[in-house]
C-alpha cells in the first residue's frame, strides 16, 4: 500500500519535472529554436492546433526561425498567433514562409526572461507540494482504515519528504541552467 503511494508520486513529480522542462524550452535565450514556437497556439481550420502541426519549423542561423506552413491558406492565422504569443517577436511575411528573425536580448529583457523562469519554478514547485500533500492524505487515510500501522505511516511520509526534497533540487537545477542560457549573451 505505501509503495503503491510512493510510486504514483513519484512517477507524478516525473511528469512535474517534464512539464517544467518542455516550459522552459519555450523561453527564448539568445539563440534561435525551433522549442520556442513549435507549440504556439493557432487557430486553424475552426480548432486550435500546435503550430509544429501546421508547419515545417526550421533554424537557418542562430538569430533566425522559418516557418513553412504546409496549407498557404493558415500563413494569415500563423501570423496572428505569433504576434499575441509573449515572444515579443514581428514575423515577416513573403506570402509563402514567414521569418522570425530572432533581435539580441537586451539586459533588462534577460532579467524579464530569469523572472519568468523563476516563476514557472515556483510554480512547479507548487505542483510538487500539493503532491506532496496528496499523497500524505493517502497515507493517513490508509492509517486511519488500519490498513497499514502508524509505523508504517511515519517511515512513509519520511519517504514522500524524502522524494519531495529531490525532486525540488531536481527543479530549483533545472531553473537555473536555463536562467545561465538566459544569461549567456
Amino acid at each position: 500500500m505505501v509503495q503503491d503511494v510512493l510510486d504514483e508520486l513519484e512517477g507524478k513529480m516525473k511528469r512535474t519535472a517534464e512539464s517544467l522542462r518542455h516550459h522552459l524550452a519555450t523561453v527564448r535565450t539568445g539563440r534561435a529554436s525551433t522549442a520556442l514556437v513549435d507549440q504556439l497556439q493557432v487557430e486553424a481550420y475552426g480548432s486550435h492546433m500546435a503550430l509544429n502541426q501546421l508547419a515545417n519549423i526550421t533554424v537557418p542561423d542562430a538569430r533566425m526561425l522559418i516557418i513553412q506552413p504546409f496549407d498557404g491558406s493558415t500563413i494569415k492565422a500563423i501570423e496572428r498567433a505569433i504576434q499575441h504569443s509573449e515572444l515579443g517577436i514581428n514575423p515577416s511575411n513573403d506570402g509563402r514562409i514567414i521569418r522570425l528573425v530572432l533581435p539580441p536580448l537586451t539586459e533588462e529583457r534577460r532579467r524579464d526572461l530569469t523572472r519568468q523562469v523563476r516563476a514557472r519554478v515556483e510554480e512547479a514547485k507548487v505542483a510538487l507540494r500539493s503532491l506532496r500533500r496528496s499523497a500524505l492524505d493517502d497515507l493517513r487515510q490508509f492509517e486511519q482504515e488500519k490498513l497499514i500501522s502508524e509505523d508504517d505511516q511515519r517511515r512513509g511520509q519520511e519517504r514522500v519528504q524524502e522524494m519531495t526534497d529531490r525532486f525540488g533540487r531536481d527543479l530549483d537545477h533545472i531553473g537555473s541552467l536555463k536562467e545561465a542560457e538566459v544569461m549567456e549573451i
